[in-house]
């Protein structure tokens, strides 16, 4: 067993005070670029019928896992690799389109009520996300505040295979999330999720704490907020010789239009920082630039396009 909690702020989203909510958000984004929250509205037992869930469908053979297949670059399942030999993943594109789910569920012999728990999973998350981004713009005093409202989230549901040989290696590598923000529901028996302060360059520990989800802020969330918000750079270490499950949404951000920052944003002290790209854009440069831990962001700055 690890020891619970951890440095990041825990927010309880029933503060009475939107305000004090909203700006409790806002400082821990700058800040630490990531923070969990209680009180969230996903119930416990959807939480445990969600995690009994991804449990039996990593049990499918190979052949049914490959089934899952790429809607966006790597979307769908990946078995360990190289570069992450203890860890696969299957993954579901929009996760609030019925259509999306059914198809995920069929292509891994999901029963119907395995189906009917990653929907209510599915909409309670997303409802979630964009509710912590709503909030996110108020805190800055925006006046339009839906900026992600059509953004799709997709699901990445992981297995960690680690292994007495593998205590101290990593499981998962250093990396920052492309999307503007990620709700984490990580195993509540099993740390190893670590993540990088900005101030110092050092590395500390997010630690599980039962009932509470982490949030992770992403590329999209620094490019929006013109550098006001923190990118978290993160990764897993194996603590321990078991299984890990984690379960992870990630609000994405415009797919085919462009994401630009607010004229709210930008002053005399504040110059725009970054180029107007689109998600499938900035994917595509991490992807062919093999830049995973947020150095993509310099290519798409006024100065790195030049």
């Amino acid at each position: 067993m690890v020891e619970l909690g951890g440095i990041i702020p825990t927010i309880d989203l029933k503060e009475v005070s939107d305000k004090i909510l909203n700006q409790k958000i806002r400082e821990a984004g700058e800040r630490w670029g990531c923070f969990r929250v209680i009180n969230h509205g996903v119930t416990l037992s959807l939480m445990y019928e969600m995690k009994k869930t991804v449990i039996d469908l990593f049990e499918r053979p190979y052949e049914v896992k490959m089934r899952n297949t790429h809607v966006l670059p790597e979307s769908g399942y990946m078995a360990p690799s190289k570069i992450n030999p203890y860890y696969e993943t299957l993954g579901l594109h929009d996760i609030v389109s019925p259509q999306a789910v059914n198809t995920f569920c069929d292509q891994l012999d999901a029963s119907s009520n395995q189906r009917e728990t990653m929907l209510k999973y599915a909409k309670a998350i997303d409802g979630l996300a964009k509710d912590l981004a709503r909030r996110l713009a108020e805190s800055y005093g925006l006046v339009e505040t839906d900026y992600f409202s059509g953004c799709p989230s997709l699901f990445r549901i992981n297995k960690y295979h680690f292994k007495p040989e593998t205590v101290g290696k990593p499981g998962v590598q250093l990396h920052t999330d492309t999307g503007f923000l990620t709700i984490l529901q990580d195993d509540e028996n099993v740390g190893g999720l670590e993540a990088m302060d900005n101030s110092s360059g050092t590395f500390f520990p997010i630690n599980p704490l039962p009932h509470t989800l982490a949030i992770n802020l992403g590329d999209s969330a620094t490019i929006w907020s013109n550098g006001r918000l923190c990118n978290v750079k993160h990764r897993v270490q194996c603590k321990e010789a078991t299984t890990r499950i984690s379960i992870a949404s990630f609000l994405l951000g415009p797919m085919d239009t462009d994401l630009e920052v607010p004229s709210a944003f930008v002053d005399v002290e504040h110059p725009r920082l970054y180029k107007p790209i689109s998600y499938k854009g900035l994917r595509q440069l991490r992807i062919t630039m093999k830049l995973h831990d947020g150095e993509a962001l310099k290519l798409i700055t006024h100065e790195g396009l030049k």
